[in-house]
């Protein structure tokens, strides 16, 4: 579906993004693990049009992605930023409304916000709440609910737990993965390592703007050094006599 092939990018003299290579296959929950500063929301602000690449070569379905970001969500493919980028002064249904844009179908739209109720209950009850006044918790899973308005084939999710309590966590990953088995594939960047790796099919550790260790979610979740660089596991050496 996604096959980014040595991309480079950078911000003036930075380069944050070297030679980057992955692939994402339809119906998947791929994820990139990593530092802060290790280059994930620069790749995922490039995916969405945000950034421009320098040279490489981004093919989404077989073709190259637009360099305009609302060309990209007209291709199906949507990002909910990091810390969720809600507009604070607009009510929780004039968000929603927001990720149908670009949309025409008014019983499709209408459809679809009756979807989103039923995949977030809270969201019925708070139509009329500014977005602002919600809970970090809430916020992200209307950010979560306005790119699924745009009706996308892949969801681009940057660090959805990020500030999140555990409990709102659990239920932030939970979502993402029922959003996958309704048939959405999701690339998702995430420093919450372990519980990326452990829902993943495929994942990708990204270090100082480069992809250094790719596999599926669960041989890295059993790697050695990833354990020990991004999930805290210290592996003790017993002296044989």
């Amino acid at each position: 579906m996604l096959e980014i092939n040595r991309i480079n990018v950078k911000y003036g003299q930075i380069h944050a993004l070297h030679d980057v290579s992955l692939q994402v296959k339809a119906g998947e929950i791929a994820a990139i693990i990593g530092a802060n500063g290790a280059g994930k929301s620069t790749l995922m602000m490039t995916l969405a049009g945000l950034l421009t690449p320098v040279d490489g070569q981004i093919l989404y379905e077989g073709r190259p992605l637009p360099k305009e970001a609302y060309k990209v969500v007209g291709y199906g493919v949507c990002l909910v930023p990091e810390r969720r980028r809600l507009y604070a002064n607009l009510t929780v249904r004039e968000n929603l409304l927001m990720g149908a844009y670009l949309r025409q179908d008014k019983d499709g739209i209408k459809a679809d916000l009756e979807k989103m109720y039923q995949l977030f209950p809270f969201l019925r009850e708070r139509l009329k709440q500014y977005a602002g006044t919600l809970s970090g918790g809430e916020q992200q899973m209307v950010a979560i609910a306005r790119g699924l308005m745009s009706r996308p084939r892949l969801l681009l999710l940057d660090e959805p737990s990020l500030g999140l309590a555990p409990i709102m966590v659990e239920k932030v990953f939970a979502t993402i993965q029922e959003i996958n088995q309704q048939g959405v594939t999701i690339l998702l960047a995430e420093q919450n390592a372990f519980q990326a790796l452990a829902m993943a099919d495929q994942a990708f550790v990204l270090e100082t703007g480069r992809v250094i260790t790719p596999g599926t979610g669960k041989d890295l979740l059993n790697d050695p050094l990833v354990q020990k660089a991004y999930l805290g596991v210290i592996h003790k050496t017993v002296a044989q006599s």
